[in-house]
């Protein structure tokens, strides 16, 4: 619901908004120009005076790996505890405030070479030899891969990892 307003009022500038069940008003600090919006599913009143508008957004890139793995925890009957690949696709997202004249959170070339050394170690490798992936599921890959960034990717807000078209498992940091 925010984010189509956040969308009409820009970036960079200070605003005063009064919303009032489903309608907005909107003018830009020190102007006399209002400009009414629609606000869906705001069913009560709020008046915000002042609010710098630098706009944070999250960006992703997708990458993919292939690799073998068996998850040892489970029943020898299981079809997941027989060797087997797959071809992993990874989400990593990074979120953060536009650049002022870039106007990007970062570079995507960036975010490829702040993953290419954990890439290589994923790529066409037998997971559960990892040190850390002993039990490589979805989830323990997910957080490894996070652990393995986050020093280097402070923006990192998720890891995504598809184990297959329709399984997979979202991690948004560690657990507190």
């Amino acid at each position: 619901m925010w984010r189509a307003l956040w969308a009409r009022i820009g970036t960079g500038r200070s605003w005063s908004f009064h919303l009032c069940g489903p309608e907005a008003v909107i003018s830009p600090e020190g102007s006399s120009g209002l400009l009414p919006g629609r606000v869906r599913g705001v069913g009560h009143c709020a008046r915000i005076r002042r609010i710098q508008t630098g706009l944070r957004v999250e960006i992703f890139k997708i990458f993919q790996i292939e690799a073998a793995h068996r998850l040892s925890h489970l029943p020898p009957a299981h079809k997941c505890a027989r060797l087997h690949g797959h071809s992993f696709r990874i989400e990593l997202h990074v979120r953060g405030p536009l650049h002022p004249e870039q106007g990007w959170v970062m570079d995507f070339a960036d975010l490829k070479a702040a993953f290419a050394p954990v890439w290589e170690r994923l790529d066409h490798r037998y997971l559960n030899e990892i040190p850390g992936l002993e039990n490589p599921t979805s989830e323990h890959l997910a957080r490894w891969i996070w652990r393995e960034l986050k020093s280097s990717l402070p923006s990192l807000c998720q890891v995504v990892v598809h184990e297959t078209c329709t399984a997979g498992c979202r991690y948004s940091g560690e657990d507190v």
